[in-house]
């Protein structure tokens, strides 16, 4: 599959016989393995039901409040925030074979993903109160992680990360990349294969990121005739899938960038290699921006 600046950003979608889905990403529609995507709203007292069937599945509150019940059990009170820049998510881990609906006590909007796999592990609520939030980076790099799902989780193949980038500044930064499966002399992770979505939300309705994507010599669809190098302009509800090579986003002056990151491939993990010729910069930071954390 030949990616472009044009495949590569997903709109929102008005959808005549679904009008609750916002965006949908498919493997079919990416050309990758793993990771089906949904955002999706719900009006209050409305409800929407689905089957994991032989996949891990998790929700992510972005607005609105949340009750799920499932045949693994049932939770209420998931969410509350009333936009992305006020708090931290909620996230429901739902493993393979589960029926659930989930029906919104406020009304709002979630993301839902789900990946295959031939494991079975709990349900898992993950509260904000339990999110780890960190600053990364430095001076005009400096941005905001909450690692809803992080590495080493009790879980198959699933990451969740909200990032947020403030005004004019850069995240996902140095570009890097995880497009193969790379391990060390001593069978240590060097570099995981994984298929990645970017779910944008621009805290004013014009504003924007820009985000890049390009492969090397290394990857594997380069290998193949088919390189990658795409600047995308992602806009308020769009997302972005990166199948291969290294990645970076910009803020637009003014605006503050939120993304969901979905990750899933090779193992649970983040692992990563920087570009080479920009890994430096990390060594040059002299301070956090102060604007961090938002909360």
């Amino acid at each position: 599959m030949q990616y472009t600046a044009d495949n590569l950003l997903v709109r929102p979608e008005n959808a005549a016989d679904d009008p609750d889905l916002i965006l949908s990403i498919t493997p079919e529609q990416a050309g990758w393995e793993y990771i089906s995507f949904q955002v999706r709203r719900l009006a209050q007292d409305h409800s929407w039901s689905f089957a994991t069937g032989e996949h891990e599945l998790a929700l992510v509150n972005l607005t609105g409040r949340y009750a799920v019940q499932s045949s693994r059990g049932q939770w209420s009170g998931i969410g509350g925030r009333k936009n992305v820049f006020e708090g931290a998510a909620h996230a429901l881990y739902l493993p393979r074979q589960t029926e659930f609906t989930i029906s919104a006590e406020e009304a709002g909007e979630f993301a839902v993903t789900w990946v295959p796999t031939d494991q079975d592990h709990d349900p898992w609520l993950i509260k904000p109160e339990d999110v780890a939030i960190s600053v990364r980076g430095g001076d005009n790099v400096s941005r905001q992680i909450n690692d809803l799902l992080p590495s080493d989780s009790p879980v198959h193949r699933l990451v969740l990360v909200e990032v947020y980038t403030p005004s004019g500044n850069w995240s996902s930064y140095p570009p890097h990349k995880h497009d193969r499966h790379l391990e060390g002399a001593q069978g240590n992770l060097i570099e995981a294969d994984l298929e990645e979505v970017y779910f944008y939300k621009i805290d004013k309705p014009e504003g924007y990121a820009y985000q890049r994507v390009y492969t090397d010599e290394t990857s594997p669809l380069q290998k193949a005739g088919y390189p990658i190098d795409a600047l995308v302009r992602a806009e308020n509800d769009c997302a972005v899938p990166v199948p291969e090579g290294f990645h970076r986003v910009v803020s637009a002056p003014g605006y503050t960038t939120y993304y969901l990151n979905v990750l899933a491939g090779s193992a649970q993990t983040l692992a990563n290699q920087d570009d080479p010729r920009y890994t430096w910069v990390q060594n040059s930071y002299s301070r956090k921006d102060d604007r961090l954390p938002l909360y």
